[in-house]
């Protein structure tokens, strides 16, 4: 705690980054922690609360009072506010309320109009705080009318004045530093008129899904894109901070899910509710190792007869489980990133058959070669590299497939997804293998 207290003494509050100390308070323990957040400035805890994982979340909370909250609130942006909020509601509805009837009445009226939008909408994530000016307003008094904001501290992270026609709707978008050189005693329009750039915004709509405005960022590199409705006429923004946040949580999300395993469960410091949604795709698991394992019990007399056959059998398994493994992985991640359209499903799946057939005659030769030696066998090598081939091209068939198929049925690709594939590289491989091995060996 005396590093925190140290790293606060020796900064101005304008100087202090929530991120910093954030780290700080990380590094706490509880006792402290609780004492920590009565050092920090209420101007920034907010900014703090929200740059901590969500586990500590709860101890902030407790801390602070009601009067606390709300003036932390109160110095949020407004997509910030919500957030904070819908973290609030579902820690407690009864502060939540007390909190919210506590706050500005223009922060009400943001929080409230945020909370329209579902979380995979655009709307969800624009910023109210926008800088607008009509087309008509003379240069110089647009810049003074910016400059008087930013004093106010009413507006943060500016990079773009956003010009409207009467009725509010979004005529062009104009970056500061080409605002600097228009020619201040014009006004906006006169200066966009006589200027070879083009000054059309790249705009999306608040219904428009999320995912979509991110690849907008990616493929324009936008730092920021206004917000409109059905109409045109300008709610807000979103900018790049919020776009990488939304990458990363998408990209943990992912992550998780090709694990079997709940984000929002592992954020969440619920031993029990962590081991629940675990525990439910580890059932799942247990009884697709169940029908492997059926298989193989299907073939107990052939593996009676040789014992070779048990030792060399988990290679050809596990061989297909990793093959079809770095195929979904493949597939899933270009699917993410919008990377494959709907014309693309051949081509992919062509793709990562190929790669998987010629990675399962390179390694059958292999383990071909291997097992003839090591057990003085060659049909036995011939057995488990025609296996090897089969499973490698069914692993790479499905790894490609399953993906795609849940997307097209909009299910989340990654859902699932391992624990199919797994299944069926085990069963295919246990089967192909002794399947051969009995039919060439005995």
């Amino acid at each position: 705690m005396d590093r925190l207290q140290d790293y606060l003494n020796s900064h101005e509050l304008g100087e202090i980054h929530p991120s910093d100390v954030a780290k700080l308070l990380k590094n706490l323990d509880d006792t402290q922690f609780s004492n920590a957040i009565k050092l920090i400035p209420r101007d920034i805890l907010g900014d703090v609360t929200l740059a901590l994982p969500d586990r500590y979340f709860d101890d902030v909370v407790d801390t602070l009072s009601v009067d606390e909250l709300c003036h932390a609130i109160s110095e949020l942006e407004s997509d910030d506010q919500t957030d904070f909020m819908q973290e609030l509601e579902e820690y407690d509805e009864n502060i939540a309320l007390k909190v919210f009837n506590t706050l500005h009445e223009d922060d009400k009226k943001e929080i409230t109009k945020l909370q329209t939008y579902n979380e995979d909408e655009a709307g969800a994530y624009m910023q109210l705080e926008i800088f607008t000016a009509s087309k008509d307003e003379i240069v110089q008094d647009v810049i003074k009318k910016f400059a008087q904001l930013r004093k106010d501290n009413i507006l943060e992270n500016v990079q773009n004045l956003f010009i409207t026609c009467e009725d509010k709707k979004l005529r062009y978008t104009v970056k500061l530093d080409d605002l600097l050189i228009f020619d201040f005693s014009k006004t906006l329009k006169e200066n966009i008129n006589s200027s070879d750039e083009s000054f059309e915004p790249k705009m999306a709509k608040d219904r428009e899904d999320i995912k979509a405005v991110v690849h907008y960022f990616e493929e324009y590199n936008l730092s920021v894109m206004p917000i409109v409705n059905e109409y045109g006429i300008l709610l807000g923004r979103i900018t790049s901070d919020d776009i990488y946040d939304i990458i990363n949580e998408q990209a943990t999300e992912q992550m998780y899910n090709l694990a079997g395993v709940d984000d929002e469960a592992e954020e969440d410091d619920n031993i029990f509710q962590a081991g629940k949604k675990r525990a439910t795709w580890l059932s799942i698991n247990l009884f697709t190792a169940i029908g492997a394992s059926l298989v193989i019990g299907f073939f107990a007399d052939t593996l009676e007869s040789m014992v070779a056959l048990a030792i060399l059998m988990p290679i050809v398994a596990s061989m297909g489980g990793n093959a079809g493994t770095q195929s979904l992985t493949v597939v899933v991640r270009q699917l993410a990133l919008g990377d494959i359209s709907k014309g693309d499903a051949n081509r992919i799946i062509k793709k990562e058959i190929t790669i998987s057939l010629a990675n399962g005659l390179i390694f059958a030769i292999i383990i071909g070669i291997i097992s003839w030696i090591w057990f003085d066998m060659i049909m036995i090598g011939v057995v488990i590299a025609l296996s090897m081939i089969i499973n490698l091209f069914i692993a790479g068939f499905f790894g490609a497939t399953i993906p795609l198929f849940l997307q097209k049925m909009d299910i989340d690709p990654a859902i699932g997804s391992t624990v199919i594939l797994t299944t069926v590289t085990d069963i295919v491989g246990f089967f192909s293998f002794l399947g051969l091995a009995t039919y060439i060996l005995l």
